[in-house]
């Protein structure tokens, strides 16, 4: 199992004393799993750094203050860029708390033997459907029937008006599956790509009796530390990328013909 590269990503019971932590809820399996146990990991140490950041609440921040505040602010102003001032008043926290959970997630897995959530589609799939849902839900609340807009960009002439109608609706209900698949996708290939040459560095030294195998190994050792560095990179960025989508998104919502 140490070199199998599909591995890192099977999901299973946390087992506690020896025995799984299987049980139902409502008929449902509800069994806590490693990917759960990360998951919460993930929550914890977010909470725990802003709490902690945040404590002094100093007029000149500290350097952990500093961090959380420009972190704040970043997300504030995509959001704001996005979607407008109503934007921030009403999607401010979902957006930031949904950065939060994927950067932490995406980071958390960087550590050896421990598991990306974000690895696994339901968990990625999940989000994208809460941010869709999301967006229909406050687009008819708030607009009505005006929301359908979206599917009608204005300037368009009449004789060519049901063909783009139609490409909107496809790509309006194709969302959840692009927003899901780019971070599953980014991140279980990261994670697959870098285990792959990270596995060539043991099975070219074996036994440490061939040198020609042990001077092969720094090529595969090197690239592993570089696809390391960009795995970090990659790691923010489709936090990034996912919050910056769901800021695009929301503004449908509120404003379905400015578009």
């Amino acid at each position: 199992m140490a070199n199998d590269p599909i591995h890192q990503f099977h999901i299973e019971p946390v087992e506690v004393a020896g025995q799984p932590l299987e049980f139902s809820l409502f008929g449902w399996d509800a069994t806590f799993t490693n990917a759960s146990l990360f998951m919460v990991a993930g929550v914890a140490a977010v909470g725990a750094f802003m709490v902690w950041a945040m404590r002094p609440a100093a007029l000149v921040p500290g350097r952990a203050q500093l961090v959380a505040e420009t972190g704040y602010n970043f997300i504030q102003g995509m959001v704001r860029d996005s979607a407008g001032e109503e934007g921030v008043k009403r999607f401010f926290p979902f957006v930031f708390t949904l950065f939060l959970f994927i950067f932490a997630a995406n980071m958390i897995g960087m550590f050896p033997y421990f598991f990306t959530p974000t690895s696994q589609i339901i968990i990625t799939a999940t989000m994208a459907l809460m941010v869709f849902f999301t967006v229909i839900a406050v687009g008819l609340w708030k607009n009505g029937f005006k929301f359908f807009k979206i599917f009608v960009p204005s300037g368009v002439p009449w004789y060519i008006l049901w063909f783009v109608a139609l490409i909107e609706i496809i790509s309006f209900f194709s969302r959840p599956l692009s927003h899901a698949v780019r971070l599953w996708a980014n991140i279980l290939a990261g994670h697959l790509v870098l285990k792959v040459f990270s596995g060539f560095v043991p099975m070219m030294i074996g036994d440490g009796s061939n040198p020609l195998g042990i001077a092969g190994s720094i090529l595969p050792l090197a690239m592993t530390v570089g696809l390391y560095g960009l795995e970090f990179l990659v790691a923010f960025l489709q936090a990034y990328v996912f919050a910056m989508l769901t800021c695009v998104y929301l503004n449908d919502a509120l404003h379905p013909g400015h578009h």
